[in-house]
């Protein structure tokens, strides 16, 4: 069986004046607009970069919750971000690293069994296995 999810980009223009917008298959986006302004400059809209980012730390904390349950512990707060690299390589562009931080409300746990359950979240889940970025990990018990 095969869960499949859409997502997806128009785009008219160039590259620098060209717009572009992006839509989820549930209507979370709904032509939302990105561009180079938005990826390069700094400028409002939204980029691949972020997007990535958000389902990133979206699995990975996702993934967290099924590990911890595996341990028969709950959180009561798991917050990730997820800082997704964009660097200047040889031929172009490359998402590079992406860095998560990871603050936990966990009872009956110590910073130790956080971070190794953290670390099997961080390989487990479905979109760091995909990425060839390295993935870097923070993991503060609170």
């Amino acid at each position: 069986m095969s869960i499949q999810k859409t997502g997806s980009a128009a785009w008219s223009g160039g590259i620098k004046d060209g717009k572009g917008s992006i839509s989820t298959e549930t209507g979370a986006l709904k032509a939302y607009p990105y561009g180079f302004s938005s990826r390069f400059e700094g400028k409002p809209g939204s980029n691949p970069e972020e997007l990535l980012g958000a389902a990133h730390a979206a699995c990975f904390t996702m993934a967290l919750s099924l590990i911890l349950g595996e341990a028969k512990l709950t959180a009561d707060s798991l917050e990730t971000t997820a800082k997704v690299s964009l660097d200047k390589v040889a031929d172009g562009y490359a998402i590079t690293a992406v860095h998560l931080t990871l603050k936990g409300k966990v009872p009956g746990t110590d910073q130790a069994t956080f971070v190794e359950l953290a670390n099997k979240a961080k390989t487990g889940c479905p979109v760091s296995k995909v990425l060839k970025a390295e993935i870097t990990l923070e993991a503060t018990l609170v």
